[in-house]
């Protein structure tokens, strides 16, 4: 993988497509494995949309409060980014990997000392762990599944790949609103105080033990497999300090697209978060908590079917064109489920999902294009970014206490206003 900054060393061809003459990676089974890796860290993310509603109900939350559950989350996503990167330039993708999934085992482990403290703080603090190790897969995936096939169909691959992740993302939830959700208390956390309250807090959240537990052996189990392959890659790295990375914001083109990846997983996350609340409206579908719940299956299953369908329109329609024209659909969207009532305004929101397919990895892909060796501290820096998940959900949330969660939608819509403008700039591939 050669350095892709410098002009002399590309040729006409390279700089069509934004890349120097990296080296590319021809192994099958890796495209496999990371495409496990893009579903687990993508269904485990999307187990937030209905933790959420169980959490503010047991401690007697606000929606800007309970929103702090995707800040504690995403927050790790701005701490870790960097250093993740680093073991990649160190150790290397596979190490790497392993060291990410052990990290994710300890935060579902950290869930039981969560349970039985009976504390908020004690879950942000275990989701944040959890986090940390999603962050660290999430640096190795992005940038290796870019690098394990020809440059022209990166944007198509990395779009198909994300596939998977919406496939996590679909398939969670739903199984998640039984287990969580399903058992939720008939007995009204409010009504309760000290020991009591306690003991309830602590009875009702064996429900969510169990289900991180059985994350937790299964992520140890892939972990070690990971581990006894670890010598799989012969891979190059350029070196460099810790925020080595930072220089690349100086690029418009890196710098505007992580500046929209925060903007994407803020909306993203922020309405993700809402979905089941607002579809309990009873101007919207008046739906109980779980089956509002397993409707979180519907968002993110569109994302699943849109991330197939725009793998091939990116090989005919430019993929800055198709970015603006996806987050003007979205804009679209929110517009209509604000502004009308019953089953129109519910899957009026659900349906943003399928238009929220592409961007990440189309903005990603943009944003990255001519890296080279430094594809590595790119992904650190656009990872770092996600922190948008972490801050845009509680404006969004607080909005909502403020005014309506109706209301309360026009934060997401600004952010998707915005990605529609990169899309617009980008919509040219990369000069040299």
């Amino acid at each position: 993988m050669a350095y892709g900054g410098a002009a002399t060393e590309m040729s006409a061809t390279d700089a069509g497509h934004g890349a120097a003459a990296e080296e590319r990676i021809d192994a099958p089974d890796l495209q496999l494995f990371v495409f496990a890796l893009f579903f687990l860290f993508g269904g485990i993310t999307s187990l937030n949309d209905v933790l959420i509603p169980k959490l503010k109900e047991l401690f007697t939350l606000s929606y800007a409060q309970a929103m702090l559950v995707q800040s504690a989350y995403f927050a790790a996503y701005f701490f870790v980014s960097l250093p993740a990167a680093a073991i990649v330039r160190r150790f290397g993708y596979m190490v790497t990997a392993a060291i990410g999934l052990i990290a994710m085992t300890a935060g579902c482990l950290m869930f039981v000392p969560a349970s039985l403290s009976g504390a908020f703080g004690v879950f942000l603090l275990a989701l944040f762990v959890l986090a940390a190790g999603v962050t660290i897969v999430q640096v190795v995936a992005n940038p290796l599944i870019s690098l394990l096939g020809p440059v022209p169909t990166t944007h198509s691959r990395l779009t198909f790949a994300q596939a998977f992740n919406s496939l996590g993302t679909t398939v969670f939830p739903y199984v998640g609103s039984i287990l969580i959700l399903g058992s939720l208390a008939t007995v009204d956390a409010a009504t309760l105080s000290g020991a009591a309250l306690a003991d309830h807090r602590t009875a009702e959240t064996q429900t969510i033990v169990f289900t991180y537990l059985g994350l937790a052996a299964a992520l140890a189990l892939i972990a070690g497999v990971v581990w006894l392959r670890r010598h799989r890659l012969r891979e190059s790295h350029a070196p460099g300090p810790l925020l080595a990375g930072f220089d690349l914001l100086r690029r418009p083109r890196f710098g505007l697209g992580a500046m929209s990846i925060f903007l994407y997983v803020g909306a993203e996350v922020a309405i993700g978060s809402l979905i089941v609340n607002y579809l309990m409206q009873a101007d919207v579908l008046g739906l109980g908590e779980q089956a509002a719940g397993k409707h979180v299956t519907l968002y993110w299953g569109g994302a699943l079917v849109g991330r197939f369908i725009g793998a091939g329109l990116l090989r005919l329609v430019a993929p800055g064109k198709l970015l603006a024209l996806f987050a003007a659909a979205a804009i679209g969207l929110i517009l209509v489920s604000a502004n009308s009532i019953g089953a129109i305004s519910g899957y009026a929101l659900l349906a943003i999902g399928l238009f929220n397919s592409i961007m990440f990895p189309t903005i990603f892909s943009l944003a990255s294009e001519g890296l080279g060796r430094r594809a590595a501290d790119g992904s650190g820096v656009i990872c770092m970014a996600i922190v948008g998940g972490a801050l845009v959900p509680p404006l969004t949330g607080w909005a909502a206490d403020e005014t309506s969660l109706r209301f309360a939608l026009s934060v997401p819509a600004i952010c998707y206003a915005l990605i529609a403008i990169y899309g617009f700039v980008a919509r040219r591939p990369a000069a040299a």
